[in-house]
C-alpha cells in the first residue's frame, strides 16, 4: 500500500506542480490521481482540476503520464517531451524539455534513435528527420552507454518564452502587452516575478491552457531605451547572444596562434586596400589590381583566413554553426564569432600583420577572368577607406595610383558584367543614423556609388572563382542557390504588366535580360518603381545548397560565397573546402593551444552538406527578419512624434480588413482599415488583389499612390495606422493603368480608379542581399 502522509499534515486545495512532485518524492509506491486528491482532500471540481494539471505536467515531462502512476524514472520520465539541442554526426541530441532538478545540475543527454535503428519496438514509428529545435515525444531509456530515447511524433512548434510589456488594470492585476504586431490582445500575468509596470519582460506560458496566463521569467527593462528595440528582435527571434565560456576561452587560444611567413605566401608589400562602410564593425576583405601590361589587370582579393583560427569541431565552430551568421542592427552587432576573433585577430586592421586566403585573379581586357589561384597568404592592408571618401578621391583627381587601379580593372568587369546582363534592381534601402545616446538622429535612403559597385564587383569574380576552383577538384561547394522564377509567379506577373498595357510572352526562355528590357522600355519614373518592384516580387528566395542550380539574379552558372567568413559560416565552408582541395593545411597549432589539429571540412559536413545548408539558409532567414522587424520598429519611433500629418503613401498590399500602404521616401508599412475608407461595403477580389466598392466602384490595389494621415505609430511592435484624406488622389502611372483597364472592360463604373495589383501574398519588397555584399 502506498504510504501517504494524514491530510492534516498536507496543505488542504489544489496542490501547485512542485507540491505534486514533493509528494510523489516521498510516496514508497507508485502514486495516481486518486492518492495524490485524497491526500490534499480535494472533492468534485478540485478533482477535475487536478486531472488537468497531471495531465499538464506530463505533457512537460515532470511526471509519468500513466494513468494509474504518476512517478519520475531516474529524474526522466519514461515518456516524456525532449527537445533537440545539436545533430551531433548526424544523430540528433536532446534534453528534457522542463528540467529543473532539485539539486539545480545540468539535463541529462539523450541520442535520439532513428525508429529503425530502435529495434521495431512498440510505440516508436516513422517520424520525418529532426532538426535542432524540434521538440518530440520519446520513450526513454538508461542503457550502459547512457540515455537513449526512441521518437513517438515530432510534436508543433511551442513559443515557451514571449516578450511583452507589463501593465496594471485599475485592480492591480498583470497584463502583458504584446510588442509582435501579429498579436492584437493582451494575456493576463499569473506571476509578475518582480516586474513592474512599464518593464519590457520575457514570460512562458503558466499553464497549457490560455486562460492560465504567463509568468515572468526576466525582466530586461525600458521597451523605449536606447538599443531596447534590437533587444526585442533578439528575443522575439531566438537569436543566440551570449557564447559559451568553453568557446571563449578556445577563441583566446586560437587568437595566439602565429601568421607564419614562411609557409604563407607574403603579400604584405602589396597597397592592398579595405573599401567599407564609415559605420563597419569588422573588415574582412581587401582588394588590390594592377595593369598586366596587355589591356588587363593582375589582382588579389584577401579575405581573412578564419579557418586558420576556427577549426571544425571545436567549441568556437558549434557556436558558429548556431548561429549561422552576423545580425547586424542600428545599435549592435551579434557576431558570429567572439570579439577577439571577429573585430580584432580575423579583422584586417591597417598596418597590422594579418592571415589572409588570397584569390588571384587575372583579368582580361573583356573584362573576364580567364585565371586564378588560392592561397593562404600574410597581408598588411595599407588603407580602409569609407565608401564615400573613395568616390571623392576618384572624382576629385586625388586617388592615389593603388586606389585608381582597382577603378580601372572594375571598368573591365563592369563591361563583362553589362554583356552578361544580371537582374538590375536598384530599389531604394533605409538606413537608421543614431546619435552617440543611441536616439534616432536620421532615417534616410543609402546613397548607391561606383564605389560600392567596385567593391561588389571584386567580390562577385572571387565568388565565381570559389566555385569554379572547387568544381575543377570535383571538391563539395556549398553553393549560393537563386532559381528562375516560377510559372505561377511568371503568370502573376503577366497579368500585373497587362494592366499598364506592356506584354509578357511566356513561351520564350526566361533570363535576367526579359526582365532588364521590361524595366528599360518605362521611361515614366513612378511606373518604374511599381513595375521594379512587382519583378522583385516575382523573384524567389536565394538559398545554400550543395547542388548547383545556378544564380538567376546574376546570370551566372556556378556561384557560391567566399568573401565574408567572419559574418557567415557558409564562407567558412567554401574556405576548408578550399584547405582540403588544393593542400593549403597550415602546420598543426602547438599542443598547448588546445585546438583541433586540421581547418578543413569536418567529415559529417563533407558526407552531408545538404544538412548544413539548410540549417544557415534559416538562420539567414532569421536574421533579414530580426532585421527587418528592428527598422520597423525605430521608423514607428521617429514617426511617432508626426501622428497627424499627412504623408504621399504607396499601396503595398491589400486584404479583406484593409490596405497596407508605406511611406514614400521612408518605407515603414502601416495598415489603412477598411472601416476608414467610407461608408460604402467594399468587396475583396483576392485574385486581383484589391477592394471594390459595391455602389461606386471605388477600388483600392497595390502601387496606388494616396494621402493618408498618420493616425498611430508604436514603436513597440512597429505597428503604424493610417487613415485616409482624399480618396481620390491617385498618381499619373497609376490613372494610365486605369485606362488600360478600361479598354479590356475591367473599370465599368463611374468614377473608378484602379491601383496596381499583383496576385501574390502581401510582402515588403527589398534588395536581392545575395549581390555582393551587405553589412
Amino acid at each position: 500500500m502506498t504510504r501517504i502522509p494524514p491530510p492534516a499534515r498536507l496543505p488542504q486545495g489544489l496542490p501547485s506542480r512542485q507540491q505534486v512532485l514533493d509528494f510523489i518524492a516521498t510516496s514508497e509506491e507508485p502514486a495516481g490521481k486518486r492518492e495524490i486528491a485524497k491526500a490534499f482532500g480535494l472533492k468534485g471540481t478540485e478533482k477535475i482540476a487536478l486531472k488537468a494539471l497531471l495531465k499538464d505536467m506530463a505533457e512537460e515531462g515532470l511526471i509519468d503520464g500513466n494513468r494509474t502512476a504518476f512517478h519520475r524514472m531516474g529524474g526522466i520520465p519514461r515518456v516524456t517531451v525532449l527537445r533537440v539541442i545539436e545533430i551531433d554526426e548526424g544523430e540528433p541530441v536532446a534534453v528534457p524539455d522542463n528540467w529543473q532538478p532539485d539539486d539545480g545540475g545540468a539535463p541529462p543527454r539523450l541520442r535520439v534513435m532513428e525508429p529503425r535503428k530502435a529495434g521495431g519496438r512498440p510505440g516508436t514509428r516513422a517520424v520525418p528527420a529532426l532538426r535542432v529545435g524540434d521538440r518530440v515525444l520519446a520513450s526513454n531509456e538508461e542503457t550502459d552507454a547512457g540515455w537513449i530515447a526512441m521518437p513517438i511524433k515530432v510534436l508543433p512548434a511551442m513559443d515557451e518564452q514571449v516578450l511583452g510589456v507589463v501593465e496594471l488594470d485599475g485592480t492591480g492585476k498583470g497584463w502583458l502587452a504584446p510588442v509582435d504586431k501579429r498579436v492584437r490582445h493582451s494575456v493576463p500575468i499569473s506571476d509578475l516575478g518582480g516586474a513592474v509596470a512599464g518593464q519590457l519582460v520575457m514570460a512562458e506560458p503558466a499553464g497549457r491552457s490560455p486562460r492560465a496566463g504567463v509568468r515572468v521569467t526576466a525582466v530586461l527593462g525600458d521597451p523605449l531605451a536606447p538599443r531596447s528595440f534590437s533587444l526585442i528582435a533578439i528575443h522575439k527571434h531566438g537569436i543566440p547572444v551570449a557564447f559559451a565560456q568553453e568557446a571563449l576561452d578556445e577563441a583566446q587560444r586560437a587568437a595566439t596562434l602565429p601568421v607564419d611567413a614562411d609557409t604563407r605566401e607574403d603579400l604584405t608589400h602589396l597597397p592592398i586596400v579595405a573599401i567599407d562602410p564609415s559605420d563597419a564593425r569588422d573588415h574582412d576583405d581587401a582588394i588590390w589590381a594592377e595593369p598586366d601590361g596587355a589591356g588587363g589587370y593582375r589582382a588579389v582579393v584577401a579575405i581573412a583566413d578564419v579557418s586558420f583560427y576556427v577549426r571544425p569541431g571545436g567549441a568556437v565552430d558549434r557556436e558558429a554553426r548556431k548561429r549561422g551568421n552576423s545580425v547586424y542592427f542600428p545599435d549592435r552587432v551579434v557576431p558570429m564569432l567572439p570579439h577577439v576573433l571577429s573585430a580584432d585577430v580575423c579583422s584586417l586592421k591597417v598596418g597590422e600583420a594579418r592571415a589572409a586566403m588570397a584569390c588571384h585573379l587575372t583579368i582580361d581586357a573583356r573584362g573576364q577572368v580567364t585565371a586564378w589561384r588560392f592561397t593562404r597568404a600574410r597581408v598588411q592592408i595599407a588603407e580602409v577607406i569609407a565608401y564615400e571618401d573613395a568616390q571623392a578621391r576618384i572624382d576629385g583627381g586625388t586617388a592615389a595610383p593603388h586606389l585608381a587601379h582597382l577603378w580601372g580593372a572594375w571598368k573591365l568587369l563592369d563591361a563583362a558584367r553589362s554583356a552578361r546582363d544580371p537582374l538590375a534592381l536598384e530599389l531604394p534601402e533605409r538606413r537608421v543614423v543614431l546619435d552617440e545616446a543611441g536616439r534616432i538622429a536620421e532615417i534616410a535612403v543609402r546613397e548607391r556609388l561606383d564605389s560600392h559597385r567596385v567593391v561588389e564587383d571584386f567580390m562577385i569574380a572571387a565568388n565565381v572563382a570559389a566555385a569554379k576552383a572547387l568544381e575543377a577538384k570535383v571538391a563539395p561547394v556549398v553553393y549560393r542557390i537563386h532559381e528562375a522564377p516560377s510559372r505561377e509567379k511568371l503568370i502573376a506577373l503577366k497579368d500585373y504588366l497587362a494592366t499598364f498595357g506592356r506584354k509578357l510572352a511566356l513561351g520564350q526562355v526566361v533570363t535576367p535580360s526579359l526582365f532588364n528590357r521590361i524595366l528599360k522600355d518605362v521611361t515614366d519614373e513612378a511606373e518604374k518603381l511599381l513595375v521594379m518592384e512587382a519583378v522583385l516580387r516575382s523573384q524567389t528566395q536565394a538559398y545554400y545548397g550543395p547542388r548547383n542550380a545556378g544564380h538567376f539574379g546574376l546570370a551566372l552558372g556556378s556561384y557560391a560565397h567566399f568573401t565574408s567568413p567572419i559574418r557567415r559560416y557558409s564562407d567558412l565552408l567554401v574556405h576548408r573546402a578550399l584547405v582540403d582541395a588544393y593542400a593549403l593545411e597550415q602546420p598543426r597549432p602547438p599542443v598547448e593551444a588546445d585546438l583541433p589539429p586540421t581547418s578543413g571540412l569536418a567529415d559529417r559536413d563533407r558526407a552531408d552538406l545538404a544538412r548544413i545548408s539548410d540549417a544557415i539558409s534559416k538562420t539567414e532567414r532569421r536574421a533579414m527578419e530580426a532585421e527587418r522587424d528592428t527598422i520597423d520598429r525605430y521608423v514607428a519611433a521617429w514617426l511617432s512624434v508626426r501622428v497627424g500629418e499627412v504623408f504621399e503613401t504607396r499601396i503595398t498590399g491589400v486584404q479583406k480588413f484593409g490596405l497596407f500602404a508605406t511611406i514614400i521616401g521612408l518605407g515603414g508599412d502601416g495598415l489603412v482599415p477598411v472601416s476608414t475608407l467610407g461608408a460604402e461595403r467594399f468587396g475583396y477580389d483576392e485574385k486581383m488583389q484589391r477592394l471594390i466598392g459595391e455602389q461606386s466602384g471605388e477600388q483600392f490595389a497595390i502601387g496606388m499612390i494616396l494621402k493618408l494621415r498618420l493616425a498611430e505609430a508604436n514603436p513597440l511592435t512597429g505597428a503604424m495606422k493610417f487613415e485616409p484624406v482624399d480618396l481620390h488622389a491617385g498618381a499619373s502611372a497609376i490613372e494610365r493603368r486605369g485606362q488600360h483597364l478600361a479598354q479590356r472592360g475591367e473599370n465599368a463604373g463611374p468614377g473608378k480608379r484602379v491601383g496596381a495589383h499583383l496576385a501574390g501574398k502581401r510582402g515588403r519588397p527589398g534588395n536581392i542581399r545575395h549581390q555582393g555584399r551587405k553589412r
